[in-house]
């Protein structure tokens, strides 16, 4: 953090800072920094280690509304997305405002003296907390002299570097395009004229352009490429869902983990199946989704699968491009809302995954909101986010405490096959033993001379598998 950072005053009121109203003059002239965000190296060769050059930046938010913990929790959470991306933050600033300057986002004058902070910190960077118009990037840029940069295309190059799969590497593609498209800009000779005659004034012959300009060139580039991802994702999507009917075939229950980036789903999906997928300290370390088999203590199998986590103000192209990858949850038949208990606002992760769950509708489907590093995490955090959210477990995906009553909820939350049967099985079919044993629910079994003697619940294309074999004593329920 710059030398002369200015640390918030702790017994300041958040009462003190209505959220609607007249502000206070000198409320609205300043540019609050924000202690606690510099990531400055001590030993350069971790920058040898990184292999990156880490670009240096200064964050930028506008306070509208909330309390300055909001406003600060919002402003940490911008520094590890730029940290994740191999950014060095040099500097935190906050200003208060009833809403972004729709010109430049916080006012050409608090614009001119973020210019001179660049200038101060040797920053090549400026990240706003927010979604950036192309008019406020590019009044931005002009005033500060360096790149300026967004949440969104921030968050969205750290998808870029994250992406490992065909899938995962074409969504994110789609989202950059269709993100970057209203924003291309043209610089000198680009901007050649396209038009003669009397469209340009009378100038005729001479006054003709070479034609498209360089930016309708890209932009043509771009809308093609956009097409063709579109169509590849579009096959990728058939091999998805020939996968998905197929399990929708055996009726085998799907539950899906969804949450907060980081908040541990990938280590919880490891816990409860042994999948041994990537776990890492990191934003977005997930995208590509995993499918596992898992057991119930009864023994009923259901799949579990891991999807991309969720984050503040997601990218609506990141939404659109990986909705193939989020009909995973869409489609699910349980959800387990996983939530960092050690945040310092979960509160608002879950109601950040909520609002996206709402937009992939997903809203109606159960959720079990598991709350996870309960071994990191303030019992008293623990008790209020328990209190609030009746349907909830609180588990250590690291440490294995409380996966067993999460594996209860699960059992209890499940659909249970429809149909109550009675039949004897014989020996000879042991296959359709087997299929009931890991499709149905076993209630009694037992073995006679004849065969095996079994009261379970099946699925309806199960029942008709064992027609033939069933007692006088079942019953269709």
């Amino acid at each position: 953090m710059h030398k002369d950072s200015y640390v918030p005053d702790n017994d300041l009121l958040d009462e003190d800072y209505p959220e609607n109203g007249d502000l206070d003059l000198a409320e609205r002239r300043a540019l609050r920094r924000v202690a606690g965000l510099s990531t400055e190296l001590t030993d350069i060769t971790e920058v040898e280690y990184r292999r990156l050059r880490l670009e240096r930046v200064v964050l930028v938010g506008v306070w509208t509304g909330g309390t300055l913990r909001d406003a600060e929790n919002s402003l940490q959470e911008l520094a590890l997305l730029a940290e994740t991306a191999g950014s060095e933050v040099l500097e935190g600033l906050i200003q208060r405002r009833q809403r972004p300057d729709p010109a430049t986002y916080i006012g050409s004058g608090k614009a001119e003296e973020l210019r001179e902070i660049v200038i101060a910190t040797g920053a090549d960077t400026v990240i706003c907390d927010g979604e950036l118009a192309p008019g406020q990037l590019r009044r931005l840029e002009e005033l500060t002299q360096v790149k300026v940069i967004d949440r969104t295309a921030l968050i969205l190059d750290i998808f870029a570097q994250h992406a490992r799969s065909r899938e995962g590497k074409a969504q994110v593609e789609l989202a950059q395009l269709n993100y970057l498209l209203p924003r291309l800009r043209g610089w000198g000779g680009n901007l050649s004229r396209q038009v003669g005659g009397r469209a340009a004034g009378g100038v005729g012959i001479g006054g003709r352009g070479p034609g498209e300009t360089k930016i309708e060139l890209d932009r043509r580039r771009i809308r093609t490429r956009i097409a063709k991802l579109r169509r590849q994702l579009s096959e990728m999507t058939v091999s998805r869902e020939t996968k998905r009917s197929r399990r929708e075939d055996r009726e085998v229950p799907a539950v899906a983990i969804a949450g907060y980036t980081n908040a541990g789903k990938s280590s919880l999906l490891n816990r409860l199946t042994g999948a041994g997928v990537l776990v890492e300290d990191a934003l977005f370390a997930t995208l590509d989704p995993t499918v596992r088999r898992a057991r119930t203590p009864d023994g009923r199998v259901f799949t579990l699968a891991d999807t991309v986590g969720f984050v503040r103000h997601l990218p609506h192209q990141l939404i659109e491009a990986f909705r193939s990858t989020l009909e995973e949850v869409a489609d699910a038949d349980l959800i387990l809302h996983v939530v960092d208990g050690s945040h310092p606002d979960p509160e608002l992760q879950l109601a950040a995954v909520r609002e996206v769950l709402a937009e992939i509708e997903a809203s109606d489907i159960p959720e079990v909101v598991v709350v996870n590093k309960a071994d990191a995490a303030d019992p008293v955090v623990l008790a209020r986010i328990t209190s609030r959210e009746r349907h909830s477990v609180v588990v250590s995906a690291r440490t294995g405490a409380g996966v067993e009553e999460l594996l209860a909820l699960i059992e209890r939350d499940l659909p249970r096959p429809a149909r109550e049967i009675h039949a004897m099985v014989p020996y000879s079919r042991g296959d359709l033993v087997a299929r009931v044993h890991r499709e149905g629910e076993i209630i009694s079994s037992e073995h006679h001379g004849d065969g095996t003697v079994l009261h379970a619940r099946v699925s309806a294309s199960l029942l008709a598998e064992l027609e033939g074999f069933l007692t006088p004593a079942s019953a269709t329920r």
